[in-house]
């Protein structure tokens, strides 16, 4: 009894393999003879993708210019602000001109009495060389007189020097227009003290707009086949222009990581100005690729696969594919496919290889 009981007990891994390969057997044999199951299926076939990418930038000019007063001072007025448009010599901002004004009376007043003191020199040297031509004054008294007009004349010429430095000054105080513009930015505020050169507005010059990306380095690094792009409003995307990229920023931004795209715009969209936020999208065309829908997505060892339809006996059998590209309710296809090929879409989840199929054409699984 013992020796029978260890024999049962020897015996029973045996048996139990035995069993399962009888049940492996079973079950392929049952699927053989079973009718094929209907699927939904989908002809992979290579098909060129539009592909959007969009950003968000700003609407600036093309041609500015900086504004600035070439003298320091108090800043006493600010007669314009951001978007007036302005004409060439309009006044834009004052400075306080106490010491200008001052400075140009005392000069007015050098000049005053440098110029009396010529006219009278001038006098003198007339009224000697007459007495000198009758022979009533010594030559040496006309030469002096001479030496005194000519110094006269020095001081005169020196006050109209003096004089002339303290009109442009005063004139200083006032910051004009160069041209035709439109002010973009106020940067500085009355009762400011402000140093020579320093900006006090922005302008931008003549009628060219530029949009600014701040654009991934990701996207630049590989090619993109089209200068152009669309930019539209961002609460009017249809009413768009087309922008022609004009220059890409050798520097990346080290903080975000981006770089500075300039598109230039003949006009910009309708309804905004320098400053406006816009959206930029541009449209390229991918190289031929195999889409699926999502639905036809499976797993081999934990890499994507798809079942495909052997079209001489239709049965299927589990492929593992290369994902380029997930997108929504489909995927793209890199390698592992070969054009032409059936995949099931729908009744997946029942399969397993070698089991026949009746595929059906699943016409609304085509991606456009």
């Amino acid at each position: 009894m013992m020796a029978m009981l260890s024999y049962r007990r020897r015996s029973t891994p045996q048996l139990q393999a035995a069993r399962l390969g009888l049940v492996f057997l079973l079950v392929a044999a049952g699927g053989a003879m079973a009718d094929p199951l209907r699927v939904m299926t989908v002809t992979a076939t290579p098909q060129s993708l539009a592909q959007t990418q969009s950003l968000t930038g700003e609407l600036v000019a093309r041609d500015t210019v900086t504004a600035a007063f070439s003298a320091g001072g108090r800043i006493a007025e600010v007669l314009v602000q951001t978007g007036d448009k302005v004409d060439q010599g309009a006044v834009l901002a004052r400075i306080e001109q106490v010491q200008q004004q001052q400075a140009l009376r005392a000069a007015q007043a050098g000049l005053n009495s440098a110029t009396a003191s010529q006219t009278k020199a001038r006098d003198d040297a007339a009224r000697l060389d007459t007495l000198l031509e009758r022979g009533a004054a010594t030559r040496s008294a006309r030469d002096a007189a001479a030496d005194v007009l000519r110094a006269a004349d020095a001081q005169v010429a020196q006050a109209q020097a003096e004089l002339d430095l303290a009109t442009k000054a005063l004139a200083d105080t006032e910051l004009l227009a160069p041209s035709a513009a439109t002010v973009t930015d106020r940067v500085a505020e009355p009762g400011q003290v402000i140093g020579a050169g320093q900006s006090v507005m922005e302008l931008a010059l003549g009628d060219r707009f530029d949009a600014i990306f701040a654009v991934p380095e990701s996207v630049l690094t590989g090619a993109i086949n089209t200068p152009s792009v669309t930019v539209a409003p961002l609460a009017r995307p249809t009413q768009s222009v087309v922008g022609i990229v004009r220059e890409i920023s050798p520097i990346v931004d080290p903080t975000q990581g981006t770089v500075k795209v300039t598109v230039s715009l003949e006009a910009p969209p309708p309804g905004l100005s320098y400053g406006d936020a816009v959206r930029g999208s541009i449209t390229e065309m991918s190289r031929e690729l195999i889409v699926l829908p999502w639905t036809a997505m499976s797993v081999d060892k934990s890499h994507p696969a798809v079942w495909v339809v052997n079209p001489e006996d239709n049965s299927v059998s589990l492929q593992t594919v290369s994902v380029l590209r997930y997108e929504s309710e489909r995927f793209l296809l890199a390698d592992g496919l070969a054009p032409g090929s059936v995949v099931v879409t729908d009744g997946a989840q029942l399969l397993y290889p070698g089991r026949i199929v009746e595929p059906l054409t699943d016409e609304a699984g085509d991606v456009e």
